[in-house]
């Protein structure tokens, strides 16, 4: 006898092939019912278990789809996003401390007459908002507080934009140690222009508080208010207040002190006196006079001054004259090598150069530059930066330097140096190499070639003019004659520490923080070691330790004092990016020597003939328009905690101390 088998154990593997083969037998009925019913069947023959199994797969594989369908979609939505997000993505420099990436959108305008040159991609129309980007006006009171602003850069991109725009390889820059990675914008007016774009207003994306307005600040606050009193009441629409004799002076009749601190009172927040200056723009500022000015003093203060304010307040009439302005100054580039003359009949439209002499200061020809490069960008017209740029790619060209130093004259028939063999970071060639830093900076840092021409000067500044005087063994800059050095140094000069420190915080090689350090503390002993406190225009260093010599020498010729900013604007500097407040204490020792030497009761200040006589300092009676324009808005952001009063990641100032935007990323 054979016991019965087992039935064989079905599982769920061959349940399942069972069914596929009797479903393949010819079992199947076109009927829907029979069809369900089957199904039933069939689902009724399986286990609990291989139920439970089949109904935990089909739900495992719902959640599964609905969790893939969720982070396909947000993926889906980041990437409409990404360009917008890479758009504000700049290159670091490899092994070095790069820059702050921020920078200033496309400027805002309330005028549709003037519009810019797109340097980026449209922007949305905007709230209109009085102030600049993280610019917080203030009233001058001591408990003042407004909200902080910041600019968001909103755009869009335009039909087939991305189509038409070429994508190049960065190119990198090395120098002694300095590896550069240019920033990535767009192209510059004079390499490409598009049809210009109405005008964008300012809107506000975040609110932060302010840091307030402090003691110092407020000390700065009544010192214009005493100046302005001055000019307000003996000079009010001239270009230069006489203080002791209660009068005024005239350059150009055009307001200079006037506009040259329109910006100043509005970053101090003098509203007031913003909108009384304002009025007289508007109503009394002509500029179609028969009067010769100087190419680069009207364009430092007038159209820098202008442009400046535009900026800041978003006023377009300061866009319009400043538009005025720039055109009446361009016939002074109609000579044979494009080299401009320095003087300008702004209403004849004639230019003519000095009656001494056909040569320009390469200074003045070379420190233009920032001011018509804004000017096109903001009205769309290249002609003004095609003007400036030819001048400096034939400067770059010339043969005449010493490893990088310029000559201080250059001829504007031949376009050659003249003078040759004379060297000097003072009068006639300084700003010459503040504006190759700063217009590479304003320019996105990706114009090769200014970068070079400046890290090659502060190599030839550090082989031919740095020594080291005695017995402070105070670092200086002398200057060089035909292979002789001259222990000499302007004022002028002092300059140059705030100029080294914005090169090293936008990333070049880290000794230039170095030097500049070591120059303002020399800076600052040319006020120390005078009896007033107050510098000299020109001194003369000790180089051979001498008994009871001081480290700095003055001629009676060179003791007089202007009110130059030259040294407190490179303390500003130095505080912005170390944080160090010893030079906070140096300007502040500074402001209460002018009060005391310079200052007149009835209103102003005024320059003085000897800062070695406390007691006679023989005033002089006149009071520089950059007084107002420049030393005392340096002494406001130095005694400032406020990184964000004027962001020197969003704003380059030109010579004369007027901000101008940073140009924004593509």
């Amino acid at each position: 006898m054979f016991s019965a088998s087992p039935p064989p154990r079905r599982d769920f593997i061959s349940v399942t092939l069972s069914l596929g083969e009797a479903a393949g037998a010819g079992g199947y009925n076109n009927s829907k019912a029979w069809r369900r019913r089957s199904c039933w069947r069939k689902w009724k023959q399986l286990s609990r278990l291989q139920r439970s199994v089949i109904l935990f797969l089909f739900a495992f594989l719902a959640v599964c789809g609905v969790i893939s369908y969720t982070n396909v979609g947000e993926q889906w939505k980041s990437l409409t996003n990404k360009s917008a997000e890479d758009q504000k993505t700049e290159p670091e420099i490899p092994g070095l401390k790069p820059a702050n990436p921020a920078v200033l959108p496309e400027p805002q305008k309330a005028d549709a007459n003037y519009p810019e040159l797109s340097l980026q991609k449209r922007s949305k129309p905007l709230h209109v908002r009085r102030g600049p980007p993280n610019l917080q006006i203030r009233p001058p009171r001591r408990d003042a507080r407004i909200k902080a602003q910041d600019v968001a850069g909103k755009t869009e991109e335009e039909p087939g934009q991305a189509d038409k725009e070429e994508k190049t390889e960065k190119s990198i820059i090395s120098w002694r140690g300095a590896v550069i990675e240019p920033d990535q914008i767009t192209e510059s007016p004079s390499s490409k222009i598009k049809e210009p774009e109405k005008p964008s207003s300012v809107e506000v994306e975040d609110q932060k508080e302010p840091v307030p307005v402090n003691e110092r600040q407020m000390a700065v606050i009544e010192a214009f208010h005493h100046a302005w009193k001055g000019y307000k009441e003996f000079a009010w629409g001239h270009d230069e207040l006489k203080p002791l004799s209660k009068s005024y002076s005239e350059w150009f009749g055009l307001g200079l002190t006037l506009i040259d601190a329109l910006d100043t009172m509005w970053i101090l927040g003098l509203k007031e006196e913003f909108e009384e200056a304002k009025k007289w723009v508007a109503t009394d500022l002509q500029l179609d006079k028969n009067v010769d000015v100087n190419l680069f003093e009207s364009t430092i203060r007038i159209l820098g001054g202008l442009l400046s304010t535009y900026h800041l307040s978003g006023d377009s009439l300061f866009l319009e004259k400043a538009k005025d302005i720039g055109s009446r100054l361009m016939p002074a580039f109609n000579t044979p090598s494009k080299i401009p003359y320095s003087d300008v009949n702004i209403g004849r439209g004639t230019a003519h150069p000095p009656r001494w002499t056909s040569d320009s200061t390469v200074a003045e020809v070379t420190s233009i530059q920032l001011e018509f490069r804004e000017l096109s960008r903001l009205t769309g017209d290249e002609k003004f930066q095609k003007a400036v740029d030819v001048v400096m790619k034939h400067v770059h060209s010339l043969s005449g330097k010493n490893d990088g130093l310029v000559p201080m004259f250059i001829n504007t028939n031949s376009g050659q140096f003249t003078h040759l063999g004379v060297y000097t970071l003072g009068a006639r060639a300084d700003s010459y190499y503040e504006y190759l830093l700063k217009q590479w900076i304003q320019g996105g840092k990706k114009e090769n070639e200014l970068l070079e021409d400046y890290m090659r000067a502060m190599e030839g500044v550090k082989k031919h003019l740095l020594r080291t005087s005695q017995p402070k063994k105070l670092t200086f800059v002398g200057e060089l004659a035909h292979g002789h050095f001259s222990a000499k140094m302007d004022h002028l000069v002092c300059f140059l520490p705030g100029t080294l420190a914005l090169g090293a915080h936008n990333g070049l090689t880290a000794d230039h923080m170095e030097l500049a350090k070591a120059l303002i503390e020399t800076c600052y002993q040319m006020y120390v070691q005078v009896e007033t406190g107050l510098s000299p225009e020109i001194v003369h260093f000790n180089l051979h330790a001498q008994k009871d010599r001081k480290d700095v020498e003055i001629k009676p010729a060179d003791r007089h004092n202007l009110l130059r900013p030259e040294t407190v604007e490179s303390l500003f500097y130095l505080y912005r990016f170390t944080g160090d407040k010893k030079y906070q204490d140096w300007g502040w020792e500074i402001l209460q020597n002018f009060n005391k030497y310079t200052r007149v009761p009835s209103g102003g200040y005024t320059s003085i003939n000897n800062v070695q006589n406390p007691s006679n300092p023989e005033p002089r009676d006149k009071m520089e328009s950059f007084f107002l324009g420049e030393t005392l808005k340096y002494m406001f952001l130095l005694f400032s905690d406020d990184v964000d009063l004027i962001n020197l990641d969003k704003y380059v100032f030109n010579t004369e101390a007027h901000p101008l935007p940073i140009w924004a990323p593509a």
